[in-house]
């Protein structure tokens, strides 16, 4: 027994928290103040620039509570989620009242409640009430469906009204804010935002991933067939395209131009234009010189593949490029990096940047190498993303746009129609009540009497 009770007592509790007002407001509260933080602090940068920016201990304390990639961040879904519970919970509490005023059981008319209604009319004309019987009837049927007619010792009396359904348009508006937080939710669980880059003629398998250093898989591959770009007068670029084709299993499945704003779509995923860039093609010719003979040798290197020197000078084998090379803090541009192997000594890397061809000669090594022969060709930058909550969050914007027009622009409109005789006359007595739009009730009521007078 006391085991139910603590259960029940438990559930009410837990029930009560979640229903709260104050619960919606604080929660409302952190999220506003959260979002102020994840619009001061930049996100998904790189993470020597937060290291740089904020110096040591902030960049720890950053680290470790995601405010560098907020919105992706633990604490920030449970918000969310907690919002949306809150929201139902709430909704839930208040909807069997407004359930009871939508769907009656039994219409019940009170006359006190409309006889000291604000918004009330009156008017005398002669002849018994029976005889405007028929006129008011007419009239209201005119606005609203047929109402019950209820007699009394003087008279009779309607009472009609329209729109009780409008009273659950609230509750639409918080169905779209659920619909909105359960689609960002999934987007910022299972979607993905990141970047790739393809030379001309090659395919890529897998983006990197904004803000780190993680790389997603594809579960197709995309080639990148032609790149065209067209330049103003300037030197501006004016438009580049990429033609693009997804590749399924080894085989092409689809084949799209794309530019900036005209995305590729390809099974939820989106392919932008970004950016494009120049890169080297698959070879290069480098220059060895010895530093025993002084004799220069020009040999032509492929990416990933060794190459055996003269004079026993041992192997090189190219490794990777970049743009944007630092050394000791300056900005070097593009370069080359590679490891050579001595006939006798450790593996050393190398660096050869493009514009430097004596840089290697700092190194004071049996051998000098830079770049002497190079041919570029171009690369697209395309950004990617995938959001698959994003028609969850469409389904949101759609049913909040027809709860506000329901909520601020429909109402729950009463009227009460009564005749009854005095002094040898009938008193017409006009009563509206609506939860809204009060000055639209006055009007319809002017109408109403104006064709019970006719």
């Amino acid at each position: 027994m006391n085991d139910s009770r603590q259960s029940a007592g438990f559930s009410g509790a837990l029930i009560s928290f979640f229903s709260s007002v104050r619960l919606t407001v604080v929660l409302l509260l952190t999220l506003a103040a959260t979002s102020i933080i994840g619009t001061v602090i930049p996100q998904n940068q790189n993470l020597s620039l937060y290291a740089m920016n904020y110096g040591e201990f902030l960049y720890r304390l950053f680290s470790v509570l995601d405010f560098f990639d907020m919105y992706h961040s633990w604490w920030f879904q449970l918000l969310l989620i907690l919002l949306s519970v809150n929201i139902v919970v709430c909704s839930i509490e208040r909807l069997s009242t407004t359930w009871k005023i939508i769907f009656p059981g039994q219409v019940k008319i009170r006359p006190e409640r409309f006889r000291q209604a604000v918004n009330r009319m009156q008017a005398r004309l002669p002849g018994k009430p029976d005889e405007y019987q028929n006129v008011i009837q007419n009239t209201l049927s005119k606005y609203f469906a047929t109402g019950t007619r209820y007699s009394t010792d003087s008279g009779f009396y309607f009472g009609v009204d329209k729109g009780r359904w409008t009273r659950l348009g609230v509750y639409v508006v918080h169905l779209s804010v659920v619909f909105l937080l359960i689609g960002g939710l999934i987007g910022s669980i299972w979607g993905f935002d990141g970047y790739v880059s393809i030379p001309e003629g090659g395919q890529a398998g897998a983006i990197q991933l904004s803000g780190n250093s993680k790389k997603h898989a594809l579960d197709f591959e995309i080639r990148c067939d032609k790149f065209n770009i067209q330049f103003y007068d300037s030197g501006v670029p004016s438009e580049y395209r990429s033609t693009l084709t997804i590749l399924k299993d080894g085989r092409p499945v689809l084949t799209r131009d794309i530019i900036v704003n005209d995305p590729l779509q390809y099974d939820g995923i989106n392919f932008y234009q970004s950016s494009y860039s120049q890169v080297p093609s698959n070879d290069v010719v480098l220059s060895f010189v010895s530093r025993a003979s002084g004799m220069e040798y020009r040999e032509k290197a492929v990416m990933g593949k060794i190459l055996s020197l003269p004079e026993g000078l041992g192997s090189f084998i190219l490794k990777d490029f970049g743009t944007g090379f630092q050394f000791r803090g300056h900005d070097i541009g593009d370069a080359f990096m590679g490891i050579w192997t001595p006939s006798s000594g450790e593996p050393v890397e190398i660096v050869l940047p493009v514009k430097f061809p004596s840089f290697d000669k700092m190194r004071k090594g049996d051998v000098t190498i830079s770049v002497a022969e190079m041919q570029t060709r171009y690369a697209t930058g395309l950004q990617v993303t995938y959001d698959p909550g994003v028609w969850i969050v469409y389904t949101g914007f759609f049913l909040m746009i027809i709860g506000c027009i329901i909520t601020f622009f429909m109402s729950h409109q009463q009227i009460y129609v009564e005749a009854q005789i005095e002094k040898g006359q009938t008193a017409i007595i006009i009563s509206g009540i609506a939860t809204k739009n009060r000055l639209g009730m006055e009007n319809r009521m002017k109408r109403l009497m104006d064709g019970i007078k006719i």
